[in-house]
């Protein structure tokens, strides 16, 4: 029996790691052209994680762990390769030795048009995958509340990372709808930042995504009249993909969190305390008992703390650190499949 959407899931999204080499660089095994790449060096401190997609462009990049906006450098991310990608001689995506990992998502079909809703039409373009669920949307804002902008995935996201990026510094907003918060569509979290999530707001217009579009508010950071912004937006995908939230236990036996495949990409953050960072897992960086965490709000290096186990149909932490399974708290999650947990040849997956 088939149990996901997405035929096989290593053709929409997978981690990477390569070795830096301070010169061109073509990175490949990817497996396809990714339309978004999310990277990070793994050993040396105070380096960004570095986000380049399609839609912006070659060399142009964002720091999800920065309210700055978007830099340009023609010796990062040089080009999206039929396997991969292409980066040049800079120090945050190439030093020369050091380990780094990228994560790699693919969307590929072009949509353009223009903004609907509340005030002026303005305009939008953007790359889709409706068999991922992935929509990559660059829109310039008209300052009116309820400015709606197309996403073309056919169906509601469920999540959506937004930035600013023309100018200025900016906050990183990531909406999920199933949160863990009462508010629901009023409230969301801070990429850039430890803080608990901010609720009784409105900058998605307090309204919840449709099957064509989402809303935004009036507040600069989302909409000011002419700025541009990204927005990357995932549907949940049966079996490829899944958005929420969970309670933590505080033990070493720690909280089991069902996903329905086996997981390659794990973002977890605590949502009802301040302090507490972004932990980001994937399958290629150690097995259970000792995958290494990176932090998507901090330029650290990566650890080997707050452990957390990859399973065949979910992950489960074994840490009783608050940052991930403080007893009784509340913590929001993205995950992409490495695998489904039963395949299209009727296969099981194993965990890590």
């Amino acid at each position: 029996m088939a149990y996901t959407t997405v035929p096989k899931s290593t053709d929409y999204f997978t981690p990477k790691l390569y070795t830096g080499n301070y010169s061109t660089n073509a990175i490949t095994g990817v497996g396809f052209q990714p339309d978004l790449v999310w990277m990070k060096t793994r050993t040396t401190a105070g380096e960004n994680h570095y986000l380049f997609d399609a839609i912006r462009g070659v060399t142009k990049y964002l720091h999800s762990d920065t309210s700055a906006s978007q830099g340009t450098n023609s010796a990062t991310l040089t080009a999206f390769g039929s396997d991969g990608f292409t980066v040049g001689a800079n120090n945050s995506v190439n030093k020369s030795g050091e380990p780094l990992v990228s994560w790699n998502w693919k969307a590929g079909t072009a949509v353009s048009g223009a903004t609907t809703g509340s005030g002026t039409a303005k305009t939008y373009t953007g790359s889709v995958n409706t068999t991922s669920g992935l929509s990559i949307v660059s829109y310039t804002g008209n300052g009116t509340a309820g400015h709606t902008i197309p996403h073309n995935l056919g169906v509601a996201p469920t999540c959506i990372i937004l930035k600013r990026y023309d100018g200025g510094t900016t906050r990183w907003f990531v909406y999920i709808l199933n949160n863990g918060d009462s508010n629901g569509s009023t409230s969301w979290l801070e990429l850039n930042t430890n803080d608990s999530i901010w609720n009784s707001r409105t900058e998605f217009n307090s309204t919840t995504p449709t099957s064509s579009v989402f809303s935004v508010g009036s507040q600069s950071d989302v909409n000011t009249n002419g700025s541009t912004y990204i927005a990357y937006c995932f549907a949940e995908k049966q079996g490829f993909s899944k958005f929420g939230s969970y309670t933590g236990n505080g033990s070493t036996n720690g909280s089991y969190i069902h996903l329905g495949f086996k997981p390659a990409w794990v973002l977890i953050k605590r949502a009802n305390t301040n302090g507490d960072d972004w932990q980001l897992s994937d399958s290629k960086r150690g097995v259970n008992g000792a995958i290494k965490t990176s932090y998507a709000n901090t330029s650290a290096p990566e650890t080997s703390s707050d452990s957390i186990d990859h399973l065949s149909n979910g992950f489960k932490n074994r840490a009783v650190s608050v940052a991930r399974n403080g007893s009784g708290s509340t913590y929001t999650y993205m995950a992409f499949a490495e695998e489904p947990f039963v395949s299209t040849n009727g296969q099981p997956a194993t965990a890590r």
